[in-house]
């Protein structure tokens, strides 16, 4: 059969039932072969907003993501999306096409060296130079993108090889010798790691996105119930433990709460779990949690004492050694009432340092306001995407996240644009459950053209932008540490987000009102269709409370 014609018959085989990405000339005959074939395709409007889209549909829904794009600008506009899900460990192949091979190295038109450009920011890369090797090749980027570690593969396939006819031999085992992820965990390790959570006396587990990522939720939640363990998480962990209960501190790092980073620093052990330890969490690192000592579980050993020296490592997944880990424990029979300091200590935090703002007296909507209307309005049912800005902070700090992969946003490379084709790509995943992107009046703008493809195939996504006028996030630094010397943030009242949406086809919406707000996103997200809500807040708002950059997590202001 055609090589293309083998390449759709591979990712149904590998369970696709959905492929984002833009046709060009280098990946023609691939979508040709998109008329016979069962898999949906989304016609995304910028190959950003489908690489963006397929990690959304990952990301909610646990499978690969698939992203196609065609040669020289289709590869290079993916490379944003590339590093993203790099960053976040999100299963997505990326399948881009190539010009002819007798051309390779020429300069030809929309020549671009794929794979060296994506190399330094992907978790591993194909350049197909045999058509028979397509089939193989495909299986096993699905095998590396999804296996120990998710990540991003590209595979990059000149012209004329997918032109080429080939025997399709189907592909049902894949191994490679070289690429082996330790899952068990040491059972040694696991012994010494339960021996030192008996015996701290001021423990906190340190919960990051490989919970949600590993599907350990669950298991988390049975170590944690196995004695009165703090529990805290990163913005990407979110949702992996309950946000509500006597063990939760909240959020940790930057933005986190000060209860959640005060018992990081004072702690004696901290069990981090599928975290990394980023500076986002660690403020200044030589200071960071100066009394601890530190169990690390995480299935990439390359994380383990990379940031900060682990005392007790345990590379492995952490859904086969959380319930060893449980299980160990509840066998040494460890006194709980050594907590008892610990945990009346934490409680005082959280009474002298609440979450909280100054709302207004008027009908003046804060942002911090919108946030907790959003999560009165879906009674916290909605699967929650957001750009990246301070409405993402707030968000991460008033929604109360109750399920993992009930949160959406880009973590470690922080990429405006991301919030709406991730929308669109977890409507598309998750078509039963209502979608809700929170997005800032800059971010929205970076990548939405993608409403386009929402009208144009009815995908329902609710879109509420905290329009404060400006930068928030970038005022509010240079508002802190730069004098006040405000540079290029006002974005003043453009566009008219009302009459974009309708021009793309939505339903544009205007609030202003804090005390109809949440009736008013409440009818918002029952109105069929997609949906734009232009919430206008105050500008001059902060997020609080911050870790100042370079500084320890114990000298949080606000």
């Amino acid at each position: 059969m055609r090589a293309v014609d083998a390449i759709m018959e591979c990712l149904k085989a590998e369970g696709v039932e959905v492929v984002f990405g833009l046709p060009g000339g280098a990946n023609l005959p691939t979508y040709d072969a998109f008329v016979d074939s069962e898999i949906k395709h989304i016609l995304v409007r910028h190959e950003a907003g489908g690489g963006h889209a397929a990690e959304g549909y990952a990301k909610a829904t646990g499978k690969v993501g698939v992203s196609f794009g065609t040669s020289g600008p289709g590869a290079t506009n993916l490379v944003t999306p590339i590093v993203d899900a790099m960053m976040d460990s999100v299963p997505v192949v990326f399948m881009t096409g190539q010009i002819r091979s007798d051309l390779l190295g020429t300069d030809g038109f929309q020549e671009a060296d794929t794979i060296g450009i994506t190399m330094p920011g992907v978790k591993h890369s194909f350049m197909v130079t045999d058509a028979e090797e397509i089939p193989r090749t495909i299986h096993e980027a699905f095998y590396i993108a999804r296996s120990g570690r998710p990540g991003p593969v590209v595979v990059d396939i000149p012209v004329d090889i997918s032109r080429a006819d080939i025997d399709y031999v189907p592909v049902t085992e894949v191994s490679l010798p070289g690429y082996q992820p330790n899952v068990e965990g040491n059972a040694k390790q696991i012994r010494q790691a339960a021996k030192a959570l008996a015996a701290a006396k001021r423990p906190v587990l340190y919960v990051g996105g490989g919970v949600v990522l590993g599907n350990a939720s669950e298991e988390l939640r049975a170590l944690a119930s196995s004695d009165r363990f703090p529990v805290t998480s990163t913005l990407m962990g979110l949702g992996s433990f309950p946000s509500e209960g006597p063990q939760w501190l909240g959020m940790l790092g930057m933005h986190g709460t000060r209860t959640a980073n005060y018992s990081m620093d004072q702690a004696d052990l901290i069990c981090a779990i599928g975290a990394r330890f980023d500076d986002r969490i660690t403020g200044k690192l030589d200071e960071f949690a100066p009394n601890a000592k530190f169990i690390h579980i995480d299935v990439d050993p390359a994380e383990i004492s990379k940031n900060v020296p682990a005392h007790i490592p345990i590379v492995g997944d952490v859904k086969s050694v959380l319930p060893q880990l449980t299980s160990e424990y509840r066998a040494l029979g460890a006194d709980s009432a050594r907590l008892d300091d610990w945990l009346a200590k934490i409680d005082a935090w959280k009474k002298e340092f609440p979450l909280g703002y100054s709302d207004t007296d008027d009908t003046e909507i804060r942002p911090q306001f919108m946030v907790e209307a959003v999560y009165q309005a879906t009674g916290g049912n909605a699967i929650i995407c957001s750009d990246v800005g301070q409405h993402q902070m707030w968000t991460a700090q008033y929604y109360h996240f109750p399920e993992p992969r009930r949160w959406i946003n880009s973590g470690g490379l922080g990429t405006m644009g991301f919030g709406l084709p991730a929308a669109m790509g977890a409507k598309v995943g998750c078509p039963d459950q209502d979608v809700v992107l929170i997005a800032g009046d800059g971010s929205i703008q970076m990548n939405m053209q993608e409403l386009a493809a929402c009208s144009q195939e009815g995908i329902a996504v609710k879109v509420l932008i905290m329009n404060n006028g400006c930068l928030g996030m970038v005022r509010q630094w240079q508002e802190l540490f730069w004098e006040k010397r405000y540079s290029h943030v006002d974005m003043g009242d453009y566009p008219d987000f009302v009459k974009l949406a309708e021009a793309y086809g939505a339903t544009g919406i205007r609030l202003t009102d804090k005390t109809t707000l949440v009736d008013d996103i409440r009818a918002a997200i029952a109105t069929p269709g997609p949906v734009v809500v232009d919430v206008r807040v105050t500008e001059e708002e902060n997020v609080y409370p911050m870790i100042s950059p370079g500084m320890p997590a114990r000298d949080m202001v606000g």
